[in-house]
């Protein structure tokens, strides 16, 4: 139950020392310049103590701009979120259960925002550098909203692409995101992003 309350929060970034770009540019070069991608990623939470909840939960992240993502969950348990550009889709095989929402035109002040949006995102967010640390150019974001589902999001940045997210849930829990290796020409075959519910699976409007 409680990594489907991380992933709705999901889908619901100090100055920088000047051998470093600043956090801001890194973040607008992930959004003008990746139009589609492809990153493995493992994922843990961290409670107010600093004491690791449950498991890491491992899976791959593909988006196309603009609105177009997967979240595919593989480890410790399997499971699906697809933005279609119009739906949200959350498809859970062990309980043979989908769940779907309207996206809208907008992704708005989600982390899916950060991710797959387009380059408007000052419109659901409050963006600042936020100072460099372990090696990384940092962007802190602030939604605008108080219906995104958390209370703040994290990204550091290398020379090359997003490495690390950090978000801070409605709970006070942070979420960390490890990226893997960017792959920043994946090909994706038409209907990547389209949704299907499997026959016989219970479908949640």
């Amino acid at each position: 139950m409680k990594k489907r309350v991380i992933l709705m929060a999901l889908l619901g970034l100090g100055l920088a020392s000047s051998v470093y770009a600043s956090g801001l540019s890194r973040l607008n070069d992930f959004i003008v310049h990746t139009k589609e991608g492809r990153a493995s990623f493992t994922q843990t939470s961290i409670n107010e103590k600093g004491q690791v909840i449950g498991k890491a939960s491992t899976g791959v992240f593909e988006f196309s701009r603009p609105g177009l993502f997967r979240w595919d969950y593989v480890q410790p348990y399997k499971q699906s979120i697809i933005g279609d550009g119009q739906h949200l889709w959350i498809w859970d095989p062990d309980l043979e259960q989908v769940t779907k929402k309207p996206l809208g035109g907008s992704l708005g002040s989600t982390p899916a925002a950060l991710l797959a949006g387009d380059n408007t995102l000052e419109k659901g967010f409050n963006l600042t550098e936020a100072p460099v640390d372990q090696g990384l150019e940092w962007v802190s974001a602030l939604p605008k909203t108080q219906e995104a589902g958390f209370q703040s999001i994290k990204m550091g940045f290398d020379d090359h692409s997003l490495v690390v997210m950090e978000l801070v849930d409605s709970f006070k829990h942070t979420v960390i995101i490890h990226f893997g290796t960017l792959d920043k020409s994946p090909h994706f075959k038409a209907g990547h992003f389209h949704f299907t519910p499997p026959a016989g699976a219970d479908v949640i409007q």
